[in-house]
């Protein structure tokens, strides 16, 4: 068993993250104990490596796989309920069991990071290592998207300026055919990687005529961006260029779309990805290489660990852990019907981490608000509420049960959570099928997961028969009114004026109709309503919009007031933040 010479509950998860990096396993004693070949890894510095993904995946092709385990959730509180935190403290249990295990988990946003959720990192003594470069940056990912797709919004602003200022004839001296790009259907927005909400809705163009076209516009967050979907799902850098190259950023006067190829860009931006599609090797607090690709966000975006990295993991262990974003509802969703069609891996296990405080949240305590001290209806035993929240665990349970998988239940242990608590729902969740444990990883590390460890290992024995909810042949609105339904309990779908007509036309197109469907949602409820907590009923889902990912290959519709940039907090994380200037080591993450 592992000894540690600190306790969580003394320290910050920054200083636990300090204390342990003293004793991190170099990188390539990392890589060479996780199977890797000297000319497969690429060095970052003296704690970090990428993977080249296409030496390893050519060298593995025939290796037979390990068990393949997602890790998933209830409906968060906006505080999260230690979805990372479990993932690791998992492959920890796995290695304290004695397998061979590694994970794959996304790479933070700056959004969050610098804003009220932190991270993601994990937390306690289940962390991942090194704390600070894979919060602030990691080995560029996130900065390469985001420069990739400003530089197609740069090819389409320029284009409608060049357009507006020049006549066929001097456009086609320029190489130029006439694209003539409609300012009113411009797709594409800038991007940034922090929550700016007052960058929502702006105009840009103001001047003269030789300062750009004017018109309105705004900024995303970078990891909602069509990139990162692309990269989550690429298998190649050929199947990446030809993404990107279908991108549409805008449709023309007539109708037709404008695609980065059109725009001639799409080459320029998949050289600023090409380093992108290795993963980025880094190690639990335990020394267990974890793998770290593609971002967060499976409420705007599809949330996903990439496939990638899912293809190296499992075929270099025996049990590979791989994160899903949010709750059931829409990250393992999302995980089952999108991520699982590209890679062609089938889960053997689902774990399904709760945590009393948001069961009882979801039955109907106090709100949860970051920044705040937590009522003291969560640190004080109260069955009746933790009853009543019960019924959001079930309807989790039940999505990952249609897929054909039993799940497993973590009950991320709290220090006030009480024996009668977690009886009650241990109970509740073993009559609706599952499995169930109990894990204090936080608290106690690997040695803290080895009941959860257990309960994964008897739940990948067991044969499942997945299955996805839908085949790509059922038209579109059907699929989106079975998602509606059969995930998240509305009574039905009702689509705006403008979001039908998006529909049809994707429908009618005999390639586009046959996209996956990657809803965008609240994460903070089943329904489209953040406030509805539990599991709602006698509601519909409104679908405002429908969003066309034509790279990624996603059908995308819009539920609810949601928005693709968020905003910063009153009491956001960048205000406890600083450097210890005699040494440059940043204190404050969380």
């Amino acid at each position: 068993m592992t000894q540690y010479a600190f306790d969580p509950t003394k320290m910050a998860d920054w200083q636990i993250a300090e204390a342990a990096e003293k004793n991190m396993r170099p990188v390539d004693q990392l890589a060479a104990d996780f199977g890797l070949l000297p000319a497969e890894v690429i060095p970052m510095g003296r704690q970090l490596a990428k993977i080249d993904q296409r030496l390893v995946r050519e060298r593995l092709a025939k290796q037979s796989p390990g068990k393949y385990i997602n890790v998933t959730a209830i409906t968060p509180t906006p505080l999260g309920e230690g979805k990372t935190t479990t993932t690791i403290g998992l492959i920890q249990g796995l290695g304290q069991r004695g397998r061979r295990a590694t994970g794959a988990i996304r790479q933070p946003s700056g959004g969050p990071t610098f804003n009220i959720k932190g991270s993601a990192a994990g937390g306690g003594l289940a962390q991942c290592l090194p704390l600070t470069p894979f919060s602030m940056s990691l080995t560029g990912d996130i900065d390469r998207i985001t420069n990739a797709h400003n530089l197609g919004m740069v090819a389409l602003t320029a284009r409608m300026q060049h357009e507006r200022n020049y006549d066929d004839a001097a456009l086609a001296k320029r190489g130029l055919k006439r694209l003539d790009i409609d300012p009113e259907r411009v797709h594409f927005k800038w991007v940034m990687d922090f929550c700016a909400q007052a960058l929502r809705n702006i105009t840009i163009g103001k001047g003269g005529k030789m300062d750009g076209y004017e018109m309105e516009s705004g900024f995303a967050i970078s990891v909602s961006s069509e990139l990162m979907a692309i990269l989550a799902v690429s298998d190649s850098l050929a199947d990446m260029r030809q993404r990107i190259g279908r991108m549409i950023l805008a449709t023309s006067r007539s109708g037709k779309p404008v695609t980065a190829e059109d725009l001639e860009v799409a080459g320029a931006m998949c050289a600023w990805m090409v380093d992108t599609l290795n993963p980025t090797l880094t190690q639990t607090l335990e020394g267990q290489p974890i793998l770290v690709h593609a971002g967060p966000f499976a409420n705007i975006a599809i949330g996903q660990s990439s496939v990638i990295a899912d293809q190296i993991g499992v075929r270099l262990c025996d049990y590979h852990v791989t994160e899903s974003g949010f709750g059931a509802d829409i990250g393992y969703e999302k995980f089952w019907n999108l991520k699982c069609r590209y890679s062609g891996l089938q889960p053997d296990a689902v774990v399904i981490v709760a945590t009393l405080r948001a069961l009882k949240m979801h039955g109907g305590g106090p709100e949860v608000k970051p920044g705040l001290a937590l009522d003291e209806a969560y640190t004080r035993e109260n069955l009746g509420l933790l009853e009543k929240g019960c019924e959001n665990l079930l309807a989790h349970i039940e999505t990952v049960r249609q897929s054909g998988v039993r799940p497993v239940v973590c009950i991320n242990s709290f220090h006030t959570d009480t024996p009668a608590e977690e009886a009650l729902v241990r109970r509740i969740a073993e009559q609706a099928g599952a499995f169930v444990a109990k894990s204090e990883h936080w608290l106690k590390g690997g040695a803290g997961a080895l009941e959860l460890a257990e309960a994964v290992e008897a739940a990948a024995a067991e044969r499942g028969d997945f299955q996805y909810l839908y085949d790509l042949d059922t038209p579109l609105h059907e699929r989106i009114e079975k998602i509606a339904r059969q995930v998240y309990g509305a009574d039905g779908v009702e689509f705006a004026p403008s979001a039908a007509e998006k529909l049809a036309q994707c429908e009618a197109d005999p390639e586009i109709r046959k996209q996956g469907v990657c809803m965008v949602k609240t994460h903070l409820s089943l329904s489209h309503d953040p406030a509805r907590k539990g599991r709602p009923t006698g509601w519909t889902l409104p679908v405002r919009d429908i969003l066309l990912y034509n790279g990624a290959g996603f059908i995308v519709p819009v539920a609810g007031d949601i928005k693709l940039m968020p905003g910063t907090g009153s009491d956001p994380g960048f205000r406890r933040i600083d450097v210890d200037t005699e040494t440059g080591k940043v204190h404050g993450l969380f």
